[in-house]
């Protein structure tokens, strides 16, 4: 990298593909992996502000083209969810482990915290690639969709771009420890929410013996 450090531990393996593509590879797998296809475009992401850091790259035209390329995929994802309907996003959603039992809790949770699980979900592995998808086949309103969308995108590509930027040659220890906090944050929210759904099932319980 002309003299500055290489990219650190799991961002290595994309030197090649930054150094021959650069803000094109950016956008492209940004885009790709937001509407289902399996690339590492969170990845790609932080590695290239790892190298506009280093001043390889500007750090905001990544931000800028990785903020677009995120609120594009997002959209192809809703148009393949709208329009293709659940039978075509099964059909192809076997292959990135879409099943239809994940397809349904998905929706149920769509349905019932709407633009807080768009904004959100850009942060959490699987939800990600899926949430556009999602969206259109519990039929979302797209203007609700592209507000909260943009609005994840830039929470998103805000965090990661300052953090990689920032962080330089420590980014890999920081991605892995924001990791496993996200990994205990839901496992918190999946024993909150057994306990709640099991405190509503003993009440039901209770009200039918009366």
């Amino acid at each position: 990298m002309n003299g500055s450090h290489p990219l650190p531990g799991l961002l290595e393996h994309l030197a090649l593909v930054l150094d021959r593509y650069g803000y094109l590879a950016v956008g492209g797998f940004i885009t790709l992996e937001d509407f289902g296809v399996p690339v590492p475009g969170e990845t790609i992401l932080i590695a290239a502000a790892v190298y506009a850091g280093a001043g390889r790259l500007n750090i905001v035209a990544v931000g800028l083209i990785a903020f677009l390329g995120a609120v594009i995929g997002d959209n192809i994802g809703y148009a393949v969810g709208f329009f293709g309907g659940r039978a075509l996003v099964l059909r192809f959603g076997r292959f990135v482990g879409l099943t239809s039992a994940r397809l349904d809790k998905a929706e149920g949770f769509f349905r019932r915290y709407g633009g807080v699980i768009v904004a959100g979900a850009r942060f959490i592995e699987g939800l990600r690639q899926a949430n556009g998808i999602v969206a259109g086949t519990s039929r979302m309103p797209w203007p609700r969709l592209v507000a909260f969308n943009a609005l994840g995108a830039a929470l998103w590509v805000g965090a990661w771009a300052s953090a990689g930027y920032l962080a330089g040659g420590n980014i890999t220890a920081i991605y892995e420890a924001v990791s496993r906090s996200l990994l205990y944050l839901l496992i918190a929210l999946a024993v909150a929410a057994a306990v709640l759904i099991i405190r509503a099932a003993a009440r039901r319980r209770r009200r039918a013996r009366r």
